[in-house]
């Protein structure tokens, strides 16, 4: 898998160390994006640029897909439900089919049972 920060929680909270504490503790291996932690970069919902009417080219969440994409993850996690639809929608955008996207507490309580 690969984690995707979000700022909220990342950023502002400095909540970096503990979702990736919790993907291993149900054996997920991370494979970090070349932009994570304190760098991460944004999914492209915050400022309200979720509605802002871009070239698919030039969209932040397509671009960020394209990041998350490099690491080549069966599942692109994060702990954020914006951050999940900006996801969906850049992995669309660059020609991405697979649903791959999944919520952190999602994925920890399927492997909880």
């Amino acid at each position: 898998v690969t984690y995707h920060d979000p700022c909220y929680l990342a950023r502002y909270n400095d909540v970096f160390d503990a979702p990736r504490r919790a993907l291993a503790a149900i054996g997920a291996q991370v494979v970090e994006m070349t932009r994570h932690g304190r760098t991460s970069f944004c999914c492209g919902a915050g400022g309200g640029r979720m509605w802002l009417e871009e070239e698919a080219a030039h969209k932040v969440n397509a671009k960020r897909a394209e990041q998350a994409l490099e690491t080549k993850p069966e599942t692109i996690v994060t702990a954020c439900p914006y951050c999940l639809q900006m996801f969906d929608d850049g992995l669309k955008a660059v020609g991405e089919e697979r649903d791959m996207t999944q919520d952190l507490a999602e994925m920890v309580a399927k492997a909880l049972g």
